[in-house]
């Protein structure tokens, strides 16, 4: 989870290292723009929103009892843990969310900047909102087969036709019982229409 109290973020209890500098949160709407010949300007269509983003900028500097890139290294776990694939869903608290109505968040980004005549070391992290998509399914009803038939009743075949896939269609021009000479003889003596 992530908590702002009092200019400290917690990111699953864990207080982020470093002072919080700013936090952003910003929203937008997709709007698609129309190219209509003749006309001077652009109809715009509006599709939807976009997911949210949230910035959040730290600056980290060294203490008595760790650098400033052992700190980093903290908030790079918690971006990143060892072994994970995917970024998940995290829980997200904190006054500049609640007031966009962003309860959850994807990790999205960390970065960092060294800067040559400071000692501290700034950092940017970006969180995209997390929209759940829910994908509905519906099950299909399954007729029965007839016993008698190798083909499945859920076919659109005929029945004439059925009967003649199951019933005996005769023996290519070329048997088996003929060796290779003789098989290729007989197919190319066939006429051709």
């Amino acid at each position: 989870m992530i908590f702002v109290e009092d200019n400290l973020v917690k990111v699953n209890g864990i207080v982020l290292p470093g002072l919080v500098k700013s936090i952003e949160v910003k929203e937008s709407a997709q709007i698609d723009e129309q190219e209509v010949e003749g006309s001077a300007s652009k109809p715009k269509q509006a599709t939807g929103y976009e997911d949210a983003k949230i910035n959040i900028e730290l600056l980290i500097d060294d203490t008595p009892t760790q650098t400033k890139y052992q700190r980093l290294a903290v908030a790079r776990a918690l971006f990143r843990s060892p072994g994970q694939t995917v970024p998940q869903p995290i829980p997200i608290v904190c006054e500049a969310a609640a007031a966009h109505g962003i309860e959850k968040v994807l990790f999205k980004g960390i970065s960092h900047k060294v800067e040559n005549k400071k000692g501290q070391l700034p950092v940017s992290l970006e969180f995209w909102e997390y929209v759940p998509t829910t994908i509905k399914t519906t099950t299909s009803s399954k007729t029965k087969s007839s016993p008698d038939s190798s083909v499945s009743s859920t076919s659109s075949l005929s029945s004439d036709y059925t009967e003649y896939l199951n019933s005996s269609r005769g023996k290519s021009p070329a048997n088996d019982d003929e060796d290779a000479t003789a098989a290729l003889s007989t197919v190319s003596n066939m006429p051709y229409e």
